[in-house]
């Protein structure tokens, strides 16, 4: 196994990695919708929070020199299913023509009061 740990300003308490890659996948543990080096909370609203969760998962696969066209599937949590629209227009405006499987599961509050957490899995070619 090989961890991916990109570089963020700030410590990340959590006891986890936010990648692994073994057996030729990559694992990416949920990235919630927090700014991973100043900590902070998107101020707006699903919206917001859906493009940071997505964005963190975009410097995971980075982090490992994946790219969004290598995801294999996606779990994605909100606070409310009435979100769903939302998130899948951000999601599809993230990942374009690619549409990798997925799953959109309601769970109430989240961690640190974010609405989003997103964790996927991505196929490392080996090169």
């Amino acid at each position: 196994m090989k961890k991916i740990e990109p570089k963020y300003h700030s410590e990340n308490k959590g006891h986890y990695t936010p990648g692994i890659i073994s057996n030729g996948m990559l694992y990416i543990s949920g990235q919630l919708s927090i700014d991973p080096d100043t900590r902070n909370v998107p101020e707006g609203g699903i919206e917001e929070h859906a493009k940071l969760a997505l964005e963190n998962v975009d410097r995971v696969l980075k982090e490992a020199g994946l790219s969004r066209s290598d995801v294999v599937q996606c779990r994605v949590y909100v606070s409310d299913i009435d979100q769903w629209d939302t998130v899948n227009q951000v999601y599809a405006e993230f990942f374009g023509e690619h549409k990798p499987a997925r799953a959109i599961v309601p769970v109430g509050k989240l961690h640190f009061g974010c609405l989003v957490e997103i964790e996927a899995i991505a196929e490392v070619y080996q090169k």
